[in-house]
């Protein structure tokens, strides 16, 4: 039988303050106040803190001097940096798990994710299979030190997938992508995976960019 694992109260503010920026509940820039989540959530301003230090860790809240703490505020800079960086990572994960991985395997699991970006009824259900579909590459890479580098901007990505299913997203040509990439991983063909994560990748910063000019 499977141990239950309890979630510490952290955890619990955590995921729910993590789930409402990078959804956009919370808009960005705005201020997080503490006094104000204690009421909203009923517990101490302790774990409160505790989670906002892990989301500042994580790139989605900053602190700034006599203001506190709010969820960042991005620029078409911060947003081509942010791009840059993970489309990197994810080519290297790629790049890896072809190498060491079974295609076949990954090859089903991404048609999965496919196939649940196209049922996806709302934009959040697109930015989870998305998210997922580029998971594969790092769950068969066998490098637990990319997947950990992965996970520090992994807030900042999928806010900025969130933002470009609010702002207009391309759905046809996104759908091109994964299918190229689905196409990649079969043929083992990374230059081919990396291609279509690289146009999908510049194709979000430029529509989020112009969302934020």
């Amino acid at each position: 039988m499977a141990v239950i694992k309890k979630r510490s109260l952290v955890d619990q503010v955590y995921d729910r303050l993590r789930t409402d920026i990078v959804t956009l509940r919370v808009p960005l820039g705005s201020r997080v106040n503490v006094n104000e989540l204690q009421d909203t959530l009923g517990v101490s301003c302790t774990p409160i803190r505790e989670a906002i230090n892990r989301l500042q860790q994580e790139g989605l809240i900053e602190y700034e001097n006599n203001i506190g703490a709010r969820v960042i505020a991005l620029t078409p800079k911060d947003v081509e940096d942010i791009q840059q960086l993970a489309v990197t990572l994810h080519c290297a994960a790629a790049e890896l798990a072809l190498e060491r991985g079974d295609r076949a395997v990954m090859a089903e699991q991404i048609a999965r994710r496919i196939a649940e970006f196209v049922a996806a009824s709302t934009p959040q259900g697109q930015v989870s299979a998305v998210h997922q579909l580029v998971g594969v590459f790092y769950a068969h890479c066998g490098n637990s030190r990319l997947d950990r580098s992965m996970l520090a901007i992994q807030g900042q990505q999928l806010l900025l997938r969130s933002l470009y299913a609010a702002g207009g997203a391309d759905t046809k040509h996104d759908l091109a992508d994964f299918r190229r990439i689905l196409s990649g991983v079969e043929a083992g063909d990374a230059a081919a995976v990396c291609a279509a994560l690289r146009e999908n990748a510049e194709r979000i910063e430029r529509t989020v960019s112009a969302a934020l000019k």
